[in-house]
């Protein structure tokens, strides 16, 4: 018994430790212009001596944004990026190490990731899929599923109601006839 307590409890931290450590992954969906915060929370802790934006589906082995040194590489990213990607905080406070676009194009949809590196050491913290579409589109967030508002559906959303409503009668019904004397017979009382 106790052997199997240790075996489960390993196991728990295992899969709790994996979790943990896997990058944060995001959906983004915007119109074409629109300008767009990727999002990277590196360490707080140390200081940051490489980040390194890119999108994997590039042609090239250029970067969105190439930052070591304490300055930005243009040299090392694509052109197609150049005068368009930036820093939101340029001190990357608090391990802030966002990159906006501006000004976004069907071609920027995709993959992009961002790499952090402190310490002599880079790992991935955050991969965002981006999907831009044309301004006379609609465009929605991916990850609720929902229409450009963010809703999710008038048909489901009553149904789901209307199934909460019947429950909560039930359950209102059984503790009032458990306590209530008016659902008992003659011979009960």
């Amino acid at each position: 018994m106790r052997e199997s307590r240790r075996i489960f409890l390993v196991c728990l931290l295992t899969f709790w430790g994996k979790c943990s450590a896997s990058e944060d992954h995001q959906q983004i969906t915007v119109k074409t212009g629109d300008d767009i915060t990727l999002q990277c929370w590196g360490p707080s802790r140390g200081v940051i001596e490489l980040l390194e934006w890119n999108k994997p589906d590039l042609k090239s082995q250029d970067y969105v944004y190439y930052y070591r040194d304490e300055r930005l590489y243009e040299n090392y990213q694509h052109p197609s990026f150049h005068g368009r990607a930036e820093l939101r905080d340029p001190q990357m406070k608090d391990g802030d190490v966002s990159v906006i676009l501006r000004n976004s194009s069907i071609n920027d949809t995709g993959k992009y990731e961002c790499y952090v590196g402190y310490g002599g050491r880079s790992e991935l913290i955050t991969t965002i899929t981006l999907k831009v579409i044309d301004s006379g589109g609609e465009a929605g967030n991916t990850k609720n599923g929902g229409d450009k508002d963010g809703h999710v559906g008038l048909i489901p959303g009553l149904s789901v109601a209307g199934l909460l409503v019947v429950i909560a009668v039930a359950v209102v019904l059984v503790i009032f006839r458990k306590h209530s004397s008016i659902f008992q017979s003659p011979a009960e009382l």
